[in-house]
């Protein structure tokens, strides 16, 4: 059960992936939702027996710097298991991507973690003009506007939710563990939501998972949802588990690029 916890800090990522395929009109979309300096905290809560406990917490944080000469969104997720779980499975977990400015794609994704002893370390290099990754166990082929594990997410923000219909798909590709991941997310309106933070308007959504130990079958098992406003943060992710559920919620932020106008009451 508690090996489960190992995707934890993947949840939040994996359920903004909203990452454009080849043709598609936002190839090359403008950052108008976040800016360097922001800081956003999530914390996570598991349900084995109906009553949801902190498991452990994940911090995104933004800055502004240059990279192989072009300047782009350096952007981390460190994510850690409470002092509690790490008795039994201790999470630490660090990803990192630098995001062109110009283009919102990758040019770098670092994976380093250590989950109960497991330690896993990637280091991918992406280039985009001849479609290729270079990753620390390899050349692999990508596909057009390909996006990591933690570009995307930065790059969903960046949606125009008002272009599509109540259970739409939005298609996009990803690039995690060396394979690129055909995906999808189905668009399911606004509606207003309660998180630990306080009540919110939002945008829900439902993201095509990944199979895999976790998520065996893979499918429409997550939901979540962003704020109703144009930081589109990412406010709260439900999911069941192969035991229990989990549950991620927004538990504080710094330096949003606009005010959280979706806000309507602090808990």
């Amino acid at each position: 059960m508690l090996k489960r916890f190992k995707i934890l800090f993947l949840l939040p990522l994996c359920c903004a992936f909203t990452v454009p395929q080849q043709g598609d009109i936002f190839c090359g979309i403008k950052n108008n939702a976040f800016k360097a300096g922001e800081t956003v905290t999530m914390k996570i809560f598991y349900n084995a027996a109906g009553v949801y406990i902190g498991a452990g917490e994940a911090v995104f944080t933004t800055t502004l710097e240059r990279f192989n000469g072009r300047q782009t969104y350096h952007c981390v997720a460190e994510g850690k298991s409470y002092t509690f779980f790490d008795k039994f499975f201790k999470v630490r977990d660090r990803y990192e991507s630098y995001i062109d400015t110009a283009t919102m794609l990758p040019v770098k994704f670092i994976r380093n973690v250590d989950e109960g002893g497991y330690k896993i370390y990637n280091n991918v290099t992406f280039n985009h003009s001849v479609g290729t990754a270079v990753s620390t166990n390899g050349v692999y082929k990508t596909t057009n506007c390909i996006q990591d594990a933690i570009s995307s997410v930065y790059y969903a923000r960046n949606i125009d939710f008002s272009r599509y219909k109540v259970n739409d798909k939005i298609p996009f590709d990803l690039f995690l563990d060396d394979e690129v991941h055909h995906l999808y997310l189905r668009y399911l309106g606004k509606e207003v939501i309660k998180t630990r933070y306080g009540k919110f308007r939002a945008i829900k959504f439902k993201p095509l998972l990944v199979k895999g130990a976790t998520f065996a079958e893979g499918g429409e098992k997550m939901t979540a949802w962003v704020s109703d406003d144009p930081n589109r943060l990412l406010l709260r992710v439900e999911s069941p588990i192969a035991v229990g559920t989990i549950k991620v919620d927004m538990y504080g932020y710094s330096n949003l690029r606009y005010p959280l106008t979706s806000l309507i009451s602090v808990r």
